[in-house]
């Protein structure tokens, strides 16, 4: 008990160090730059470790006397860029902004990795450096959804990182995705589903099958409620906290939502437009509007975390602009304080998570 309040006491006491990709956004160093200085005016007590090419990013740094003292730059030439495939960086990475920015966390000089880059490559490159954590057969990539609870956001895990899951695997996802949405959304007793084509024990594939059963097994020990199965319409609803399943089926649905999200924008703008009397409704919804854009705009809850590894990886969005950054800089900084990489790899060792300590969080 003493020696997790001293573990707890360590991490308060002190700075937290993040590292930080600048390069291989859509939107450039900027956006990134700019998104740490958002971030780091909210915050006084969070450091900078910033990778990529020192003549673009030491200017923007200069503009920001305050940031610049919090800030280390590490000059890196190469650039993963999103049309590189992951077998090549692999090989020939090394010089990246992105190896290096991973390369930081592996040898203790930071507490957490954010970058905007390469999905794929941010993996390959994180297995490689970081390896796997002990007992983890395949890492996953959670997500937070926005949704009908308190919070604003459900954890939905994996959502790309191996379209493959065993039983196994989708037990141990269930395990990680309830310790990562005690750290990153407070929920101490988190309610966990598990995806399938309807809630009757009956249906679905036998891997589903099994993980039902392993998952309720270990609810009790573990401290979250298991809910069973649930459907895709469950994904942003106040019925559950926790959605796990494969990394195919994740990936599809949220491609998916992201692409019918984009589509309602588009119309909801269009019908506005149509008429002057629909123009004139859209300055009295103005207010209203605004709210809704805000609670469903994914920059609010933008960062993939990588679960499973030994060391926390954040991936932002690429396309993300200074407050998405900033977003997913907030969630690692989080993250981090909470000391999140001893935690799960602790609860995933021991097959359970204990909860009659300070560590339960």
């Amino acid at each position: 008990m003493s020696e997790d309040i001293n573990k707890v006491s360590q991490h308060s006491i002190e700075p937290t160090v993040l590292s930080i990709d600048a390069m291989g956004g859509d939107l450039g160093v900027s956006a990134v730059i700019n998104g740490i200085h958002i971030y780091s005016k909210r915050n006084q007590d969070v450091k900078f470790i910033i990778h990529g090419d020192e003549a673009q990013i030491k200017p923007l740094l200069a503009k920001r006397p305050n940031l610049l003292k919090r800030c280390e730059t590490r000059h890196c030439k190469g650039v993963v860029s999103m049309d590189d495939k992951p077998s090549h960086v692999m090989r020939h990475g090394q010089d990246t902004s992105m190896w290096s920015c991973i390369n930081t966390v592996r040898d203790k000089q930071a507490d957490v990795a954010v970058s905007c880059g390469n999905t794929g490559a941010l993996m390959a490159v994180s297995m490689i450096r970081l390896r796997k954590a002990p007992g983890i057969n395949r890492p996953a990539i959670a997500i937070l959804w926005p949704s009908e609870n308190p919070q604003g956001s459900n954890v939905m895990l994996d959502v790309g990182a191996d379209i493959r899951a065993e039983a196994s695997d989708l037990l141990q996802y269930a395990l990680m995705g309830a310790s990562y949405a005690r750290n990153g959304l407070n929920l101490e007793h988190p309610r966990i589903g598990l995806l399938n084509v309807g809630t009757e024990e009956h249906k679905g594939r036998i891997e589903l099958k099994e993980a039902h059963e392993r998952i309720s097994e270990h609810a009790e020990s573990s401290n979250f409620e298991f809910v069973g199965f649930v459907e895709g319409g469950d994904i942003p609803s106040n019925k559950v906290d926790v959605i796990v399943t494969d990394g195919f089926t994740g990936n599809v649905a949220l491609k998916t939502a992201e692409g019918t999200a984009t589509l309602m924008r588009k119309l909801l703008r269009q019908a506005f437009k149509q008429t002057p009397f629909a123009m004139i409704g859209a300055i009295f919804a103005y207010g209203s509007i605004r709210r809704l854009s805000k609670k469903t705009d994914p920059r609010q809850s933008n960062g993939g975390v990588f679960l499973g590894l030994n060391g926390t990886v954040v991936k932002s969005h690429g396309g993300a602009d200074a407050n998405g950054v900033a977003a997913a800089i907030r969630l690692a900084h989080q993250l981090a304080k909470n000391g999140f990489t001893d935690k799960l790899a602790a609860r995933v060792a021991s097959g359970s998570i204990m909860n009659n300590d300070v560590d339960s969080k």
